[in-house]
């Protein structure tokens, strides 16, 4: 159940820090703000506005609350195959094949744009304030590296799921950066943070940004999509057969909508956050080659219909490198299939890093039902 932690914050999150409970707190204060913040379990410290918050705001956004990868989110394929069907050696070949599969980490994209990238470019041109348009349209369909991951998981059923995580890679990322710049340019309230500056619905620069964040958000989509047939594509090769799709989901967790809630038009944004109404279909990953969850919905007006992310950082990267240990990695990892060579580039995903996510997902009962419960089989992410 929630805690009322002050007048216009309240939190699902019965894990939380002192600083990560002040920084909540500022944003829930600022005069834009309509209602009040709410803390999804996984929250966490972010730049400006807390990772795992749920912001509802009047006539304006906050780019910086919605982050620099607009759109970021998961997807999810359930496929027609048996964990039983999968050789002793297959998740591990699987991770192999998926570096020539999907490129990942920083500054690996498509040495050339694919055929879908220059048909979806086409259909969605981007926007005029896009610079480096060829490398963008190269990055569709990779997946970046720090958090985010694609993995094969197996559900209670032995049924083998596709689960992956990215957003609107370097293309979101450069236009979130200038709407940011922009926002502390033009808003000239006294903030507790620079990082919280807003644009006013019907300014140009409002205009300006929601137009850039919904070609972000169309992106990280199809990005996704794109992932999705590779990562199945090299499943059927490591196979040597086919496998039909029967199921799938995809859902932002880094973006702003105009909804109705209390009667009124708000513009929701969700940093870290995914829609639960009623029925909504989300995904909930835990650390790396961990557990995870396919969840639906239950429309919790005082969450604005949302619910957490994912596990949440319990340390951040630079804590996690200084004191997990190397060793412990592997252990920790048990029988999942992930790139052991690249251990020490990884060694902040390891899973200690995270909250549990059993915890995560006791602390919001209310918001969703757990639908499928899924375990790693095989993990791969980028690396620098």
């Amino acid at each position: 159940m929630p805690e009322v932690l002050a007048e216009r914050l309240v939190s699902w999150a019965s894990i939380l820090d002192p600083q990560t409970e002040r920084q909540a707190r500022a944003t829930a204060e600022l005069p834009i703000v309509d209602g009040h913040v709410a803390l999804m379990p996984d929250a966490h410290l972010g730049i400006g506005a807390t990772i795992g918050s749920v912001i509802p705001t009047r006539s304006a956004v906050i780019p910086s609350a919605v982050g620099v990868d607009i759109g970021c989110g998961m997807a999810a394929r359930r496929l027609d195959l048996g964990v039983e069907d999968l050789g002793r050696e297959q998740p591990t070949a699987w991770v192999a094949a998926m570096r020539s599969a999907v490129p990942a980490g920083l500054g690996h994209w498509h040495r050339h744009p694919s055929e879908e990238a220059h048909a979806w470019f086409e259909a969605h041109p981007p926007p005029p304030t896009l610079n480096k348009v060829e490398q963008a349209m190269a990055q569709l369909g990779t997946l970046g590296s720090g958090n985010h991951f694609i993995e094969l998981a197996v559900d209670a059923e032995g049924r083998v799921w596709i689960l992956l995580h990215s957003g609107s890679r370097g293309g979101g990322n450069k236009l979130a950066t200038m709407h940011i710049k922009v926002a502390r340019r033009v808003c000239t309230f006294p903030l507790p943070d620079p990082e919280l500056a807003w644009l006013e619905q019907g300014t140009p620069e409002f205009e300006a940004y929601l137009r850039d964040l919904r070609w972000s958000q169309r992106y990280a989509r199809r990005n996704r999509e794109l992932m999705l047939e590779a990562t199945h594509s090299a499943l059927r090769d490591v196979l040597e057969r086919d496998v039909a799709a029967t199921f799938e989901v995809n859902c932002h967790h880094n973006y702003t909508e105009l909804e109705r809630h209390g009667g009124q038009m708000l513009w929701i944004t969700r940093k870290g956050a995914i829609r639960a109404g009623v029925g909504d279909w989300g995904l909930i990953p835990g650390a790396m080659g961990q557990r995870s969850y396919v969840v639906r919905g239950l429309g919790n007006s005082q969450a604005y219909e949302s619910c957490a992310h994912g596990a949440g950082r319990a340390m951040s990267r630079r804590q996690a490198r200084r004191t997990l240990a190397i060793e412990d990695f592997g252990p920790a990892m048990g029988e999942t299939a992930w790139q052991r060579d690249e251990a020490r580039q990884l060694l902040d995903e390891h899973p200690s890093a995270y909250k549990p996510l059993d915890v995560v997902m006791r602390d919001q009962a209310d918001l969703v039902e757990v639908a499928y419960d899924l375990r790693a089989i095989a993990n791969y992410k980028g690396t620098s």
